[in-house]
This record gives structure tokens, C-alpha cells and sequence, in this order.
């Protein structure tokens, strides 16, 4: 069983290719006012990645000398993986490590932007449809974003693992509505905000710790776009349709955990160093075992904790289902934080800071004019 879930009206949906549904006259005036706010706010976290006054993409970083990140977030370098590189091959194996992190971030973000276009193709609410479209404007502002700094860093990104492709291969194409706001502003999205979070607070990299901070300004609007969704929705799933949407949002949970960071997905990199990815992998599983992937999510910016924490703060999580998340982290715990996304705070001061330069930029152009 696999049908679309829509108790709210700013949720419904017409066919893909049914334009003509989009064009009825009664429909233009037939809009909610649910994503005004957001929509609004567009302009206050507006930057520009081509424009210095926002980021300065001319900033050196010597990658023979220094990792970008800490070694310890390449988990290959804390295993027996480290006796058989010199110190310039770790340096360059741990800065390897994350350009795959932020190339899997620029394929998300390109997921994000085609599933955003493509709600512009289905969402019949007007004030809805508005709101898709500017969050794709947002989230190609983001490919840019990243793309040039992966080349600035490395001259391109490394390609995209199996595991996200088909799972955003899933969403994208997907006419249900559920599983796009449950797959990509939910899942995918949880996952990059504890990324985010973490890379600002650990790199030692200013520019990825400037691309990532601006980025972050806009998807914690993005988050409240999926908090919507489930506040309007969730609460009057019937019980079948909540085990429908339950159940998949488990099994894309246990799917990532299992795929998304681990050695096969990194071939590309381990082929440089002579390494078998499946010699890395036990390496790895040997001295990265559960008991420290466990102790590792008590950390309030670990990528899985935040995605566990987005699913119960949306209801999502019952006691069916409870285990699956229980066995990594205290599901008690996260019940008793507030439902505020990790990095919202620093999000909102980026948003005041954008106002400055965003005023600032505005008064000059008054003056070129005149």
C-alpha cells in the first residue's frame, strides 16, 4: 500500500502534468496564509555567493599542510587504516574524507532543490506553491554555494554514493506528498543540520565555516516548512495511515544509518591510497564498533540524533516503532528538549547580520539610481 496522505487542504495536489488544474480560474484566490511568514522572511536571509560583502570564496587554505576538518571525523585514521599511510597521506586522506562530506551535502542540496521544484508542479494551494518556489531559489543558491567551494578546495566533487541517490531518487519522483516533506525536509534535512552544526563549530577551514553558517540562515526555514506539515497533518493520521508513514520513515532511518557514511560508499577516495574497501571497512567496524557510534550520538549535533529528534518532535515516532531509534540514543531525553532545530540559534543571528549588509546593499542601489 502506497497512497497519498492529505488532511489539510494547503496540502492537496493535482497531477504532474495536470496544468490545466492550475490555471482554473477559482484557484488563484483559493490560497492559505499558513507560509506568509516564511515567505516574508525571504528577504532577510537573502546573500549571494558571487558578492564578497557575504563571502570572500579568495581565502587560502594549504591542503598538504592541514585537514579542514579534525582527523578524528575520518574514522579511517583512528583504525589500523592509519599504520599504513605516512603523515602527508593522512593529511590527504583525512581532507579526501571531507570532500566526500561536502560533496554528499551538494547532492543533497540538489536534491533539495529538485524536490522543491517539483512540488511546484503538484501543490495546488497557491500560498504553498509560492513557498516551494522560493525554497528552490534558496536551495540552488546552495548547489552554487557549495559547488564553489568544492572547487575552489579540490576543482569538483566526488560522485554520489548509492545509498543517497536512491533514496533521493525515491523522494524526488514520488507523488506523494508525505514522502517528500517526510524525505526531504524531515530526513534528508535533519540529517544536513546536524552537519552543518557540526562542521561550523569543528573545521578549521573559515571559508567552509562562512559557506556553511549562510547556508544554515536559510534551511532552519526550510525546517519550520516540514514543522507545518506535520503540525497540520500528523495529529489526524488514522491509524493505518500513520503506520504507513511511521513505518517508511523507520526504514529510511535504518537505511541511512547503515549506508550513508560507510566504507563502501568511499571507494572513489581508498583507491588513491591502494587501500580494498573491504579490508578499510573491517578496520574500521574493528575500532568504530556500536558501543562508540552510541556514545557518539549523546552529541547534540550528531546527524542522527538531530533526524531522531525531528521525527518525534513530529509525532512521527511511536511506541511501535520506538526501538529502532532507542537502542542509539535516550529517546526520554530528546522527548524532554525543545522542538527548536539544532543551529536555530545561530541561524537566527546570521539573520540579523544579513540584514545589515542586505540594508546596506539596498541604500547603495538607491544611490546608483539617483
Amino acid at each position: 500500500m502506497d497512497r497519498d496522505i492529505t488532511h489539510d487542504p494547503i496540502y492537496n495536489t493535482v497531477d504532474r502534468d495536470d496544468f490545466d488544474s492550475l490555471i482554473e480560474v477559482d484557484r488563484y484566490a483559493d490560497r492559505s496564509d499558513a507560509f506568509d511568514g516564511i515567505i516574508s522572511a525571504t528577504v532577510d536571509h537573502f546573500w549571494d555567493p558571487v558578492d564578497p560583502r557575504y563571502i570572500d570564496f579568495q581565502q587560502p587554505f594549504d591542503l598538504k599542510e592541514a585537514t579542514i576538518m579534525p582527523r578524528d571525523f575520518a574514522p579511517e585514521l583512528n583504525s589500523a587504516v592509519a599504520d599504513k599511510l605516512t603523515e602527508a597521506q593522512q593529511i590527504r586522506l583525512a581532507n579526501q574524507n571531507t570532500r566526500f562530506i561536502m560533496s554528499t551535502i551538494l547532492h543533497g542540496e540538489q536534491g533539495a532543490m529538485s524536490l522543491s521544484a517539483s512540488l511546484c508542479q503538484i501543490m495546488r494551494d497557491p500560498g504553498a506553491q509560492e513557498y516551494a518556489a522560493n525554497q528552490t531559489r534558496e536551495e540552488a543558491r546552495h548547489v552554487h554555494a557549495y559547488s564553489r567551494y568544492i572547487q575552489t578546495r579540490w576543482g569538483t566533487p566526488l560522485k554520489v554514493g548509492p545509498t543517497l541517490r536512491g533514496l533521493m531518487n525515491e523522494i524526488v519522483s514520488s507523488p506523494r506528498v508525505y514522502k517528500k516533506l517526510v524525505g526531504m525536509q524531515m530526513l534528508i534535512e535533519g540529517l544536513a543540520m546536524g552537519a552543518f552544526a557540526t562542521i561550523f563549530r569543528e573545521t578549521h577551514d573559515p571559508l567552509l565555516r562562512r559557506t556553511t553558517q549562510l547556508v544554515m540562515s536559510d534551511e532552519a526555514f526550510h525546517h519550520k516548512f516540514g514543522k507545518i506539515w506535520a503540525d497540520k497533518t500528523v495529529p489526524k493520521l488514522t491509524e493505518e495511515e500513520h503506520i504507513q508513514v511511521e513505518d517508511w520513515a523507520a526504514q529510511c532511518f535504518t537505511y541511512l544509518l547503515d549506508n550513508l557514511i560507510n566504507s563502501e560508499q568511499k571507494q572513489e577516495i581508498y583507491d588513491e591510497f591502494g587501500l580494498d574497501w573491504q579490508w578499510v571497512r573491517s578496520a574500521v567496524m574493528e575500532a568504530f564498533g556500536d558501543h562508540d557510534r552510541r556514545a557518539d550520538m549523546q552529541n547534540s549535533t550528531n546527524i542522527f540524533r538531530v533526524l531522531i529528534k525531528t521525527l518525534l518532535k513530529a509525532g512521527i515516532i511511536t511506541d511501535r516503532t520506538k526501538a529502532t531509534y532507542a537502542m542509539w540514543v535516550d529517546m526520554e531525553e530528546l522527548r524532554r528538549e525543545d522542538d527548536e532545530v539544532v543551529g536555530n540559534d545561530l541561524a537566527m543571528a546570521t539573520v540579523e547580520e544579513l540584514r545589515e549588509i542586505n540594508a546596506g546593499r539596498q541604500k547603495m542601489v538607491r544611490m546608483l539610481r539617483n
